[in-house]
């Protein structure tokens, strides 16, 4: 009996583990070991953000040239808010931004209903509606300036064709923004449209047949599960739109150039006029306050749009 007991008592006893000398040193040179592979990522992080970030907000205080550089404080900004021409641009960076960011999240959502629900060609239709953010933005900036020519344009040809106004698509100081805001919409709603369908694609089917079993109707379907369980993705739509549309510069650059005048111009072509006319530290001031100010809109949307999941 007894050496039965000392028997199990041996077998359910843990193993005892015997310390060597280098097991310490192993076991901090693994716990040490993953912390190599943030190396890389944090080398170019320091070498292509922080440090031109930084540089850019020194070489805003400052009268600089390729060659040559003079300290003058905050002159530069005070020039900025100064000129007309760099206050309505950042006027207009606004209207845009905004404008284009709610146009997206609008039609993505209303196209993302559309293409996860029986329709004919489904697969078809969402590839044509994702094809624009395939295309070049610059090849798309010159197609659409040939396509809305006020005299040779095909879009005012067949306009004319049926006696309707032909205007002044991106000659007309009062459309010539929203023109572009229009063909920067058409371009980036695919990609508002992807998300929004991944989005909806994740919501349990479980909580649409239970709503269709209890006699809800489709709008109800939609202010209750869909539109509240699809927030994530529209807050991944509105971030990445107005972003977008806040630093937008090809689009308008290949269309217009800023003009006609100044009408078209927002913060990005102003700052780019700029270097081109050699006020470096002007142009540097710009991309400062442009930093300044998406940094300062989109951490609180951000928060806002983060910070509680939707419960039903």
């Amino acid at each position: 009996m007894t050496a039965v007991t000392a028997t199990l008592t041996t077998a359910v006893a843990p193993p005892q583990t015997t310390k060597s000398g280098p097991g310490p040193a192993r076991g901090k040179m693994r716990s040490f070991y993953p912390a190599w592979f943030f190396i890389p990522a944090i080398a170019l992080y320091v070498v292509f953000f922080a440090v031109p970030t930084f540089a850019g907000f020194y070489f805003s205080l400052t009268r600089w040239t390729l060659f040559d550089q003079t300290f003058i404080g905050f002159d530069n900004f005070a020039r900025f808010f100064q000129d007309p021409q760099l206050v309505s641009g950042f006027i207009h960076t606004f209207e845009y931004g905004f404008v284009t960011s709610a146009a997206k999240v609008v039609l993505g959502l209303a196209l993302a209903l559309l293409l996860t629900s029986p329709v004919l060609g489904r697969g078809y239709l969402r590839a044509v509606v994702f094809f624009p953010v395939l295309v070049s933005t610059i090849g798309i900036g010159i197609t659409f300036k040939a396509l809305l020519d006020p005299f040779h344009g095909i879009v005012n040809g067949l306009l004319g064709s049926v006696g309707l106004p032909t205007p002044g698509w991106l000659t007309d100081p009062a459309l010539a923004l929203w023109s572009v805001a229009a063909v920067d919409i058409w371009k980036g709603v695919g990609i508002a449209t992807l998300i929004f369908i991944a989005g909806i694609v994740a919501i349990p089917q479980e909580y649409f047949e239970a709503a269709r079993v209890d006699g809800a109707s489709a709008w109800t379907i939609f202010r209750n599960i869909t539109l509240p369980l699809s927030r994530p993705a529209m807050g991944t739509v509105i971030i990445l739109s107005l972003i977008g549309g806040l630093r937008s510069f090809d689009l308008i650059w290949a269309m217009t150039g800023g003009g006609p005048g100044f009408t078209s111009d927002v913060i990005a072509s102003v700052i780019y006029k700029q270097y081109q006319a050699g006020f470096y530290g002007l142009s540097t001031a710009g991309n400062v306050v442009l930093f300044v100010v998406v940094t300062a809109i989109m951490v609180p949307v951000s928060w806002l749009l983060n910070r509680k999941e939707p419960e039903l």
